[in-house]
């Protein structure tokens, strides 16, 4: 089996290095991403490249949060606090209008010790929280919150990452699969009703690579990860990241499974501190990725990290910058996980990123004169004490 992964590997890539173009990109399927090399800066208008909308979120007794954001569909916005109190809080993703609060928290049948992840199924009238308590299961409720059902991980398995699929099944990642050799295949289809595996996605790999950095600081030993999201939307499937593989695929509804990047050099052959490449946000026009080294940063605490963009336009990749157009002077953001006050995960296909602006800081900074446009006018109605606004990233022509 081993050898047969690394034959595919091999035959994968020389097709596709065959077909580049300057050692950087390829067709208009693949690019390929020299990850040691340093690339022409570039900056960009956030408002030139996505469509964006501001939902400050309603503000009242019954709803107060700091608006970790769980899920955004096309009727809800749905939140939590940061807090571990188990309040669900549902808005109009429209309006910002808070609809209902569901709390199941608790040590009994149906209720959630904690929730570590969520994932909507309008369709399907269904919402399924992730509880990694208890050695781990995924509830399942109805959009009124009431109990339906409930199931565990694959034996030896730890699920992240969690994405509604299809009707049927649920698209996950086995977070145990760098630390155990129980598993080959990290990337699956769980079934929605009992949690069996119906499919594993084999993507071709030769051995595992770990992502783990071990950082001494002040006698103390702290684990730092380079891996980010392995699963991200993308158009009318999902982008999927092995960081023992050379290749980002993209899959699809049916199954499909082709190649979207590559990067270079192997991730089998580098040495230390080896360097992983992660897509983030996907357009018609640009690539957003960044690259993650196995290297601490003193200066930001933090392994080494890269924004890259690919403009296909352009056929070109360039470290970036994005600003935000409805600040007075340049707003700096990021799409990358560096930023933790914005997502850079994907939701669906409409909506590509979030941003969590905190009413205290708009309104110092309405005072101050910073902002502008629609922004402006949303901040000289807020009070300090309000539930945040929220800045929805949103794929153009969407």
């Amino acid at each position: 089996m081993k050898e047969v992964m690394t034959i595919s590997v091999i035959i994968l890539l020389i097709t596709v290095v065959g077909c580049s173009s300057g050692g950087n990109q390829s067709t208009d399927e693949f690019i390929t991403v020299d990850v040691t090399k340093r690339y022409p800066k570039k900056e960009l208008i956030l408002q030139d490249c996505m469509d964006v909308e501001y939902i400050p979120l309603e503000t009242n007794d019954d709803f107060l949060t700091q608006g970790r954001v769980l899920a955004i569909s096309k009727d809800y916005i749905v939140v939590r606090n940061r807090w571990n109190d188990g309040d669900i809080f549902f808005f109009d993703q429209t309006t910002g209008k808070g609809l209902k609060k569901i709390n199941h928290r608790g040590a009994g049948p149906g209720e959630y010790t904690d929730i570590h992840g969520f994932v909507m199924d309008e369709d399907m009238d269904e919402i399924y929280v992730h509880d990694m308590a208890n050695f781990g299961r995924i509830l399942v409720y109805d959009l009124d919150g009431k109990f339906k059902r409930s199931f565990r991980y694959r034996e030896g398995s730890t699920y992240g990452y969690l994405h509604n699929f299809d009707r049927e099944n649920l698209i996950c990642y086995d977070t145990f699969f760098e630390w155990r050799n129980i598993h080959q295949h990290p990337l699956l289809l769980i079934s929605k009703q009992d949690g069996s595996v119906t499919k594993e996605i084999q993507i071709p790999y030769e051995n595992k690579i770990s992502t783990g950095l071990n950082v001494t600081i002040r006698d103390m030993t702290i684990l730092y990860a380079a891996s980010r999201f392995p699963i991200t939307c993308y158009s009318d499937g999902f982008t999927l990241t092995l960081s023992s593989s050379d290749t980002i695929y993209r899959y699809q509804p049916d199954h499909t499974m082709t190649p979207l990047i590559v990067r270079t050099p192997s991730i089998q052959s580098m040495g230390k501190p080896r360097a992983f490449l992660y897509p983030w946000i996907l357009t018609d026009r640009y690539y957003f990725m960044e690259t993650v080294k196995n290297k601490y940063d003193i200066t930001t605490k933090n392994l080494q990290s890269i924004d890259l963009l690919y403009d296909r336009q352009k056929n070109a990749i360039f470290e970036y910058k994005v600003y935000n157009n409805d600040y007075a002077e340049k707003q700096l953001i990021s799409f990358s996980s560096s930023n933790t006050t914005i997502s850079p995960r994907p939701l669906n296909d409409e909506i590509a990123s979030w941003q969590v602006l905190g009413a205290y800081q708009l309104v110092e900074d309405y005072e101050k004169g910073k902002l502008k446009g629609r922004l402006k006018e949303i901040a000289s109605k807020l009070d300090k004490e309000d539930n945040p606004v929220l800045m929805l990233i949103k794929y153009k022509n969407k």
